[in-house]
């Protein structure tokens, strides 16, 4: 699924259930966080698969269950202690999301399965090609990707430790 299929995905539901309970739209830092969540499971898994080869493909690690709950945890412990439920929930909603969004066709098919990038790794990951068929001519895709991921994360990386300052301080 592309970026901006991913982020759809997450925004349509997340943007109805604010409108719904808030009667307004979302601010602009909801949307980010969403945006965010939306992309977090290829902003991490693509680059240390494809580009530096550390995971066995870029549906694992993120997008993996066992991987992903327990950082998920991590981000409503953050959202709990912050006073920003709303946004650590928007995270996850999101992030499980791109989720359910790479794997429906296992999980609702005629029969349903959970596919194997889910369990990784308590289970191998589906076979992929080493290069995938979004690189383009000499990987130059993969490239960009990897740079976009090193830039959105820094920043949020950075407005995370911005933050932990603000409230733990």
């Amino acid at each position: 699924m592309l970026p901006s299929e991913h982020f759809i995905v997450a925004l349509v539901p997340a943007l109805a259930y604010v409108l719904a309970r808030d009667r307004r739209l979302p601010t602009p830092r909801f949307a980010a966080v969403v945006f965010l969540g939306s992309q977090f499971p290829d902003l991490v898994d693509k680059p240390l698969a494809h580009q530096f080869g550390v995971l066995p493909s870029g549906r694992v690690f993120m997008h993996s269950l066992p991987i992903a709950l327990p950082f998920l945890a991590l981000v409503g412990l953050y959202g709990w202690r912050t006073d920003r439920p709303r946004l650590s929930g928007a995270f996850a909603f999101a992030h499980l999301s791109h989720l359910l969004a790479d794997n429906y066709r296992p999980l609702l098919g005629p029969d349903p399965t959970v596919a194997p990038d889910l369990l990784w790794p308590l289970t191998a990951p589906t076979a992929r090609p080493i290069t995938p068929y979004w690189a383009g001519p000499n990987g130059i895709n993969v490239l960009l990707w990897t740079v976009f991921s090193a830039i959105v994360l820094s920043i949020a990386a950075y407005l995370l430790v911005v933050d932990v300052r603000e409230q733990f301080g």
